[in-house]
């Protein structure tokens, strides 16, 4: 440990405004990892967890349905070749049967044994009895999403696409029990009190029927669909919602179909939608007001999908009360919630992140208790043997044993440092012996074939630095190798100082003419108006529309504005240094030092007529060590200082009767002229354009013709304008 606060001493001493921390020490932050063979608890611990033992298993791509009779015998309903799978007690298998549809959505076991299969897409219901199988009840409907047996002795089927349950008395004897005006019927279970409770599709609505034709609504979940119902021996009702899974059962059916070539032609589903709006992020489903009429329930199904639903959850469990009072036991935004199971005293839920299996309390809190680690995981089933649950990717049946785990593993989320990073050492909080670690790093945001090889592995806590390459991004793994308990992992790292980027240099002044008038015409004139440009980190300059540009002039005792922009991608506080030179010169010249604000005034004065140009730098000196830290600059474009009005002389006046002619030279030494304007007798302004047509040079030559001039004697005041608003004045008397 003296080796540790040492190395912490001088990492912190040499870079303490900069070395940070990645640390997972709570429930939240490990459950974003992946683990095998440990439980997560609710404080936060990682520790050895139940085994998962391995039931059965098939070559066939998933198990969509699973019942388990009274003699604890197992059976499984497949996809995609439809096949039904019996596993006795001892975990022998074999095939019982294999339907002539390719899906096996829906099971249920009667009080003699007898198993109900429903089979999908084109729905029938099958009555298998000592290894045989008839068709027991056809309702012509696409989908059998679920059966379950009354405690008379009835079947009941939920069916799609026209949302109907439908009661079956005997083989070949049904009818329409209630008509839910949804979609589909997607769960079925019975209360304590023998009552019939629904689950439907698309608008989450749990129904409970006491009658044909006559229902409560119990609830009008948030969530598209009522996935699983579960009953408690309080009479509580448990309900897993959760949006898309109709859809996904859907479209492996379609797919199913589609290869085995069962089906002339099936309607095209979407996978799926996600609606939004300004105000809420989430248009919700239309809730129906009454049962609608089978032909609308019916075009409803063309359009089963998976609905997102942006910053709300994603799937919940809610507890029914009975006295009809609901509250929400667990929802994730992350998760979807596929079953729910009774084991014991726990309520244990099966989701389809990893295929986990998390346990509630009786305080609502839960815990990750395994993790199948399988794509999909579909359903949960009690037995006294320890909880089975179903599983795809490859069809498995998986036992949560009552034996510990000999060991397991713990992979964390990947870390992104913002930057490629210097690793420090790994250090952890709770057993140092039993428990070794591994980092890996890369430049990817999800590990691939370009990250390192995981390090060597680090279980001395005195000795744990890290060897993985200095990269952006990190990730380690810790291995029980025995009973040990992990409650927090942290990792220092030092990222590369990035450097601040100045994006932008604004100069400005304000120039104002000393001339002015009474008139509308001089007003326009003499107006105040800022002169500015801008040059930016492209490269690229900007003037203020109908200006000069890269010309800046000022009135006696105006101020020039230098303001920039400037910014640091690790949020570094910057200091900047402002220098400036002349066109002639060589050398930068320091206005000003070590300013935190971003802009600067001096006095125009300052500076003689010429070309100038500004330069910025930056530096994040203060957030980081001499040898680390980083500076940037950017220097203006060229800046003409122009306080010299132009020179103006005027020609002796030439008088024809009552016509004037004056010739006006007018030069500038800062910038081009503009304009001329002349004024008789203390008049108003007249414009005369150069002599060669256009305004543009830095000399020009004009002609003034006057007629109507009177015998007496008059004043001739001649004013030119050079591009920065600098004016020169002459007179000239004609008698």
């Amino acid at each position: 440990m003296k080796a540790l606060w040492a190395f912490m001493a001088v990492a912190l001493s040499a870079s303490a405004a900069t070395t940070q921390t990645w640390e997972l020490n709570n429930y939240q932050d490990f459950v974003r990892g992946r683990l095998n063979g440990l439980t997560l608890t609710r404080d936060g611990r990682l520790k050895l967890g139940p085994k998962l033992d391995e039931v059965f298993s098939s070559d066939q791509s998933e198990i969509w349905s699973l019942v388990r009779a009274s003699d604890g015998t197992l059976y499984a309903g497949t996809g995609n070749r439809g096949r039904l799978y019996r596993i006795d007690p001892s975990g022998k298998s074999s095939l019982l049967w294999t339907s002539d549809q390719p899906i096996i959505f829906a099971l249920a076991v009667d009080a003699k044994g007898v198993v109900y299969a429903g089979t999908s897409p084109d729905g029938k219901i099958y009555r298998i009895q000592n290894g045989q199988a008839t068709e027991y009840f056809a309702p012509k409907e696409r989908y059998i999403w679920a059966l379950a047996v009354s405690p008379s002795g009835e079947l009941f089927a939920g069916t799609g696409d026209q949302g109907k349950v439908y009661r079956i008395t005997s083989a070949g004897q049904g009818s329409v029990y209630y008509e839910t005006g949804q979609a589909n019927v997607t769960s079925l279970a019975f209360d304590p009190q023998g009552r019939l409770l629904a689950g439907s599709e698309p608008n989450g609505i749990l129904y409970r029927i006491t009658a044909e034709g006559k229902a409560f609504v119990l609830y009008d979940a948030n969530l598209p669909e009522i996935r699983s119902i579960l009953t408690g021996p309080d009479g509580s009702i448990y309900a897993a919602a959760l949006g898309g899974s109709t859809a996904k059962r859907v479209g492996a059916a379609s797919t199913a179909a589609s290869n085995a070539a069962t089906t002339s032609s099936l309607p095209t589903f979407s996978t799926s939608i996600t609606v939004t709006d300004q105000q809420a992020g989430v248009l919700p489903v239309p809730k129906p007001d009454a049962p609608k009429p089978a032909v609308q329930a019916a075009a409803a199904a063309v359009t089963a999908s998976t609905t997102e639903y942006a910053g709300v959850e994603k799937s919940a469990l809610y507890k029914i009360h009975p006295d009809n009072t609901v509250e929400t036991l667990w929802s994730s935004k992350e998760e979807n919630i596929y079953d729910v199971a009774l084991d014991g005293s726990s309520l244990m839920l099966l989701t389809d992140v990893e295929g986990r299996i998390y346990k509630l309390d009786s305080t609502r809190q839960s815990s990750l208790v395994a993790q199948t680690n399988e794509g999909d995981s579909t359903r949960l089933v009690a037995s006294p043997n320890g909880l089975l649950a179903a599983t795809g990717s490859l069809a498995k049946i998986l036992r949560l044993s009552s034996n510990v785990s000999p060991g397991g593993w713990f992979e964390s989320p990947v870390h992104d440092s913002s930057t490629v990073a210097r690793w420090g050492r790994l250090s952890w909080r709770g057993d140092k012996k039993g428990i070794a670690f591994n980092t890996r790093s890369g430049n990817s945001a999800r590990p691939d074939s370009t990250w390192s090889d995981w390090s060597a592995p680090l279980s001395d806590p005195e000795n744990a630095l890290i060897t993985s390459p200095n990269a952006r991004y990190i990730q380690w793994r810790a291995e029980f190798t025995g009973p040990a308990e992990l409650d927090s992992v942290d990792i220092a790292y030092l990222p590369q100082n990035t450097p601040p980027v100045v994006r932008s240099i604004l100069v400005s002044a304000q120039a104002q003419n000393l001339a002015k008038s009474t008139t509308a015409t001089t007003t326009s004139s003499a107006a105040t108006a800022a002169y500015s440009i801008t040059v930016t980190d492209t490269g690229e300059t900007s003037t203020a529309a109908g200006t000069p540009s890269l010309t800046l002039s000022r009135a006696t005792g105006q101020q020039i504005t230098i303001t920039w922009q400037a910014d640091d991608p690790d949020g570094d506080r910057l200091l900047y240094n402002l220098y400036f030179r002349g066109d002639d010169e060589t050398e930068w010249k320091l206005l000003r030092g070590d300013m935190t604000e971003n802009t600067y005034q001096l006095d125009g004065d300052v500076f003689a007529d010429g070309r100038y140009f500004f330069r910025v730098t930056a530096s994040d000196r203060t957030a980081n060590p001499a040898e680390l830290a980083r500076e940037a600059e950017l220097v203006s474009a060229p800046v003409m200082i122009d306080n010299t009005p132009p020179t103006v002389t005027a020609s002796s006046p030439r008088r024809s009767g009552n016509s004037v002619e004056i010739d006006v030279d007018a030069t500038d030494r800062g910038s081009v002229l503009r304009r001329c304007e002349y004024s008789i007798d203390a008049g108003p302004w007249f414009p005369v354009e150069a002599a060669d047509g256009v305004t543009d040079s830095a000399r020009e030559q004009f002609r003034i013709r006057m007629t109507g001039i009177s015998p007496a004697e008059h004043l001739i005041v001649i004013r030119v304008y050079d591009a920065t608003g600098n004016a020169g004045l002459t007179k000239v008397v004609v008698r």
